[in-house]
């Protein structure tokens, strides 16, 4: 049976045109839904993931004793990863008490000896004053054999004084004399030992002022030298900086490790961000600590992770 070329036609164009309805009307949903919802929006599959991974270095070298930890096992920040032979540390910081009990009691000798030299100060004062007495005493022997010998010179000129009482006046003036040149040394010699006293304990003084055995500079030293060398020996034993996966081991037991070799390094897997890699037309309206939702290859649209913008980068 033919049907009519007419109906024929008048349902065509009726389907065609419902399509055309369909297509109108889809077009306008997604058109509607980008201007409401979706340009609000940016997106790129240009993205991967980061982290800011933690490399550890030893801060001393050394022979390396043990090696605790393997690749991809998770660890605590202060989990011990590697032992350094702590024998040469410890040797140094034996050899830097015994430096530091040495300056200490080196600065208590100073502290001892101050009263000491001030006793010797007062000593050589008091010679000072002896050989002062001396002096006068030698000055007064020497005036009177002066005055003996003179008045004798003149009696010997009329005969009133022997010859031998004249010899006896001259060496009387001699001795006199030779008297007082030695108590002029003597007291030229008391005054140079007095003054030695005082810059001795002068010295003495500087070395102790304004400290005690604990504040003294030399203490402080070879305190300094013995906290080093305390720090090194606890330094040979590494120690996990953070919390995280250990990845990239390249320390072996019996290696000798200079300072700053890295032996491995430790990924934070809790704290991994993702580097996306947007055009720059796309950043238009993209500001910081706004919300971003994340789709990882490994699981698919299936699970959504959120996050937020925390930065861009300088060419950005």
């Amino acid at each position: 049976v033919n049907a009519n070329p007419a109906a024929r036609e008048q349902r065509r164009n009726r389907l065609l045109g419902g399509l055309a309805g369909v297509v109108l009307l889809a077009g306008a949903a997604a058109g509607a839904y980008w201007w409401l919802h979706a340009s609000h929006f940016v997106s790129t599959d240009n993205a991967y993931a980061a982290a800011e991974v933690a490399q550890v270095t030893p801060s001393i070298g050394g022979t390396v004793l043990e090696v605790l930890v393997r690749d991809t096992q998770a660890v605590k920040q202060g989990d011990v990863l590697v032992r350094i032979d702590p024998t040469d540390a410890r040797l140094a910081l034996a050899q830097a008490e015994a430096e530091l009990a040495r300056a200490t009691r080196r600065v208590k000798g100073y502290v001892a000896n101050d009263g000491g030299l001030k006793a010797q100060v007062t000593a050589r004062e008091a010679d000072e004053k002896r050989a002062a007495a001396q002096l006068l005493a030698a000055e007064a022997d020497m005036a009177r054999a002066t005055i003996d010998l003179q008045r004798r010179q003149a009696l010997a000129k009329s005969g009133s004084v022997s010859g031998e009482e004249l010899t006896q006046a001259q060496n009387a003036f001699a001795a006199a004399k030779a008297q007082q040149a030695s108590a002029v040394a003597a007291q030229a010699q008391a005054r140079a030992n007095r003054e030695a006293a005082i810059g001795a304990k002068q010295v003495n003084a500087t070395l102790i002022e304004g400290a005690n055995a604990e504040t003294n500079p030399e203490v402080q030293l070879a305190q300094a030298r013995r906290d080093q060398a305390q720090v090194d020996l606890d330094r040979s034993t590494v120690r996990a900086p953070i919390d995280g996966v250990v990845a990239k081991r390249s320390v072996q037991i019996g290696q000798r490790v200079q300072a700053g070799a890295p032996l491995m390094t430790v990924v934070p897997v809790q704290q991994i961000y993702v580097d996306a890699n947007f055009k720059e037309g796309q950043l238009g309206k993209v500001r910081v600590g706004q919300r971003v939702q994340l789709q990882s290859d490994l699981y698919g649209s299936d699970v959504k992770y959120s996050g937020t913008v925390v930065g861009f980068s300088g060419g950005s």
